[in-house]
C-alpha cells in the first residue's frame, strides 16, 4: 500500500501547480460577471509599516438612536439575482458547447435539517440548469459503500461538483470521507490544499468554502466596506469559523476570533465593526454585544420548538435579532439571510467548476 500512495501523492502535486496557475486566470476573468467576490490574487498587497501608524481618533461609526433600526441584508434577494446570472450562463454554455456543469451530492441518514438542505440545493440546482445527483445511504451504512459513492463521482465526468451533506453519523470518519473527493470537483472548498491555499497570500484555492464566500459576498453586494475594519468571529469550526477568518483576513480587516474558551468575549465582540456569529447557539449574541453602527453577520441556524409552526418548530439564529437590530447598522436576517447565499455560492462554485474542467473562456 506504501509502496503505491507515494507516486499518487507525488502526481498530484503538479497536477496541481498546473491547474492553480491556469485557474488565477479563469477565476479573474468569471469573476465579476456573476459575484462581486474578487479573485484573492488581486486583493494581495504587502504590509508597509510605517514607524508612525496612522490613527484616526474619529470613529467612522455613527452611534444610534433610541429609534433607529438597522437595515436588514436581504440574502435571499441578493442569491436570487446571483442564481439568475448562474442560469443565462449555463444557458450560454449549453447553447455554445453542448455542456452544462453537473453536482452530486452524497446523503447518509434521515435527518430532517439535512433532508431540507439537500433539497433546497436540488431545486436550486434544477432552476438554474444544473444536472443534479445524489446517492442516499440509510444510517447504518458502512464506510467503504459512501467512499465507493464518491469514488464513482470522481470518476463521472458529467460531474464538475461533489459534496457530502453533513453532519455524518458517529460511526463514519467525516474526515476521511471527505478526502476521498477529488480535488478538483471540492465545491465545498473543505480540501486541506482549499484551505491552505485561501490561507496563504500569493496563492488561490481552486474553491472558496460557501458558506464563508457568501457572507463576504454579502457584505461586498451591501457597499459595506472590509479593509482595515475591526472584524470578529464568533466560532472557529472548520466549515465556517476559520474560513471566514482567513477569507475576511484576505479582504484586509483585522480580524479576531472567539471560541468557547475566550475570556470576556462580550467586551472583544464589542468593538467589532464587522461581527460574524458562527456558534450554533441561539440568541447568545444580545445587544450588549453589538458596537453601535456594526454590521452583524448571523450564521447560526438553530431549530428551537414552535408548535405554531408548520414543522413544529423555527429557525432562529445566534444573534437576539430583536435587540441587534436597535444597535446595529445593518443584519442579516434568520432565516432568509446567510442560507439561501451559501447555496448560490455552491451553484457558482459548481459551474466555475464546470468552466475550467471545458475551459469554457467565450
Amino acid at each position: 500500500m506504501r509502496g503505491r500512495l507515494v507516486p499518487t501523492l507525488a502526481a498530484l502535486r503538479p497536477i496541481w501547480l498546473r491547474r492553480c496557475s491556469r485557474t488565477t486566470l479563469t477565476l479573474r476573468t468569471f469573476s465579476n460577471q456573476i459575484i462581486k467576490s474578487p479573485s484573492l490574487l488581486s486583493l494581495d498587497l504587502a504590509d508597509s509599516w510605517s514607524s508612525t501608524s496612522k490613527q484616526s481618533h474619529s470613529s467612522s461609526i455613527q452611534e444610534n438612536s433610541n429609534n433607529w433600526t438597522a437595515k436588514i441584508i436581504d440574502g435571499k434577494e441578493i442569491a436570487e439575482g446571483i442564481r439568475s446570472r448562474i442560469a443565462s450562463e449555463v444557458s450560454r454554455m449549453k447553447e455554445l458547447i453542448g455542456q452544462v456543469p453537473g453536482l452530486a451530492v452524497v446523503l447518509v441518514g434521515q435527518r430532517r435539517d439535512s433532508e431540507t438542505y439537500v433539497r433546497n440545493k436540488t431545486i436550486a440546482s434544477e432552476e438554474v440548469g444544473i444536472k443534479f445527483k445524489m446517492t442516499v445511504f440509510p444510517e447504518n451504512c458502512t464506510e467503504c459503500e459512501v467512499c465507493n459513492a464518491l469514488c464513482r463521482f470522481n470518476e463521472d465526468p458529467s460531474i464538475h461538483g461533489i459534496l457530502v451533506q453533513l453532519p455524518l453519523p458517529q460511526h463514519l470518519d467525516e474526515g476521511k470521507i471527505l478526502n476521498v473527493i477529488s480535488l478538483e470537483k471540492d465545491v465545498d472548498g473543505f480540501h486541506p490544499l482549499n484551505i491552505g491555499n485561501l490561507a496563504m497570500q500569493g496563492m488561490e484555492p481552486l474553491f472558496v468554502p460557501c458558506t464563508p464566500k457568501g457572507c463576504i459576498e454579502l457584505l461586498l453586494q451591501s457597499g459595506v466596506e472590509i479593509m482595515g475594519k475591526k472584524a470578529v468571529v464568533i466560532g472557529r469550526s472548520n466549515i465556517v469559523g476559520l474560513p471566514t477568518s482567513l477569507l475576511l483576513q484576505r479582504h484586509h480587516a483585522t480580524v479576531t476570533v472567539l471560541h468557547a474558551f475566550t475570556k470576556n468575549p462580550e467586551k472583544i465582540a464589542r468593538e467589532a465593526d464587522i461581527l460574524v456569529s458562527a456558534a450554533g447557539v441561539p440568541n447568545l449574541v444580545r445587544g450588549s454585544w453589538v458596537k453601535p453602527g456594526a454590521v452583524i453577520v448571523d450564521v447560526g441556524t438553530n431549530p428551537i420548538e414552535d408548535w405554531r409552526s408548520e414543522h413544529g418548530y423555527r429557525l432562529i439564529g445566534d444573534v437576539c435579532f430583536k435587540e441587534a437590530t436597535r444597535i446595529a447598522s445593518a443584519i442579516t436576517p434568520v432565516p432568509g439571510g446567510v442560507g439561501p447565499m451559501t447555496v448560490a455560492m455552491l451553484l457558482y462554485n459548481t459551474l466555475e467548476s464546470a468552466k475550467r474542467t471545458f475551459n469554457f473562456t467565450c
